[in-house]
């Protein structure tokens, strides 16, 4: 297939890159920061997921798009005033403007990836796809990039959302957050027993691949959920410190809305995933080693 995928120079566009060009597809890459270049099977791009008229050039004769969206803040930086401006503005116009080249182009998919962030806490209870959206001002914006996504899939073809779970490895979100175990600085938010739904960087690849052939509809993508707690843990263990240190209730108060949404307790299953695509991730468990290309 020829696939066109946006921010293809990001951490997770360049996880995908790697997964389609080893499963022998064409990859046009649309980057905002990296130099243009092109050799047998890759094509990367300069230019903006906002510029719906030079991506729907770009998208004649490809098979799929997928529309990776922007990165989120990293670190305090997220809780700033304004942090999330960009983030939020291209969620919404950006995958609308994604969505409409690719229908205009008649690229006759569409993958937008989204996050599992988007659902409310469930304590100990299983999470899937059918489970309770919690909308709130912070998590409109996705929201809004999937409903683009389905918009796509009932006007103009067939349309695939993967909610990935929190990225970690090789990722700007984990060194900082190696940094901080190595000084002895808390690394947990949340109730320590909580779930998380985690997923390394290199399995979001390969999942991205899949949705070249899965069933149209909406999907959760990541390894066995986790407890906070032993994420921390293994935060401590990657920063040669020992033990889960947690922020306090009060700083998590301070923090906000943003916060609060990535403390829930959501015990997130990838099953329906696995059973429509035959995808499982290469690492399937929280462990020491997707720390190992990790440097703080």
């Amino acid at each position: 297939m020829r696939v066109f995928l946006t921010g293809a120079c990001g951490t997770l566009g360049r996880s995908a890159t790697t997964a389609l060009l080893q499963a022998g597809h064409d990859v046009v890459g649309l980057t905002r920061r990296s130099s243009p270049g092109t050799d047998a099977a890759l094509q990367l791009v300069r230019g903006s997921s906002f510029d719906r008229p030079a991506m729907t050039r770009l998208m004649q004769g490809c098979d799929a798009v997928v529309n990776v969206g922007p990165a989120a803040p990293v670190g305090y930086a997220a809780i700033r005033p304004g942090a999330w401006r960009w983030h939020d503005h291209a969620q919404v116009v950006g995958s609308a403007r994604v969505a409409e080249a690719a229908a205009t182009a008649g690229v006759p998919r569409l993958v937008q990836v989204s996050s599992s962030v988007l659902y409310a806490a469930a304590g100990d209870d299983w999470v899937d796809e059918h489970s309770t959206i919690d909308l709130t001002q912070t998590t409109e914006p996705v929201v809004i990039a999937e409903s683009n996504a389905e918009n796509f899939g009932r006007k103009s073809g067939d349309h695939v959302v993967l909610r990935l779970g929190r990225l970690v490895g090789p990722h700007p979100h984990t060194r900082w957050m190696v940094r901080r175990a190595r000084s002895g600085r808390p690394t947990g938010f949340g109730d320590p027993a909580s779930w998380i739904h985690l997923l390394h960087v290199e399995d979001a690849g390969t999942a991205v691949v899949c949705a070249l052939t899965a069933p149209p509809g909406t999907y959760n993508v990541g390894a066995e959920p986790s407890r906070r707690i032993e994420l921390s843990e293994q935060y401590a263990l990657a920063g040669e410190r020992s033990g889960a240190r947690f922020h306090s209730a009060t700083l998590q108060r301070f923090a906000g809305h943003r916060l609060e949404m990535l403390t829930r307790s959501q015990r997130v299953s990838s099953q329906r995933y696995s059973d429509r695509t035959g995808w499982y991730p290469q690492h399937p468990k929280l462990t020491p080693e997707w720390f190992d290309d990790v440097t703080g």
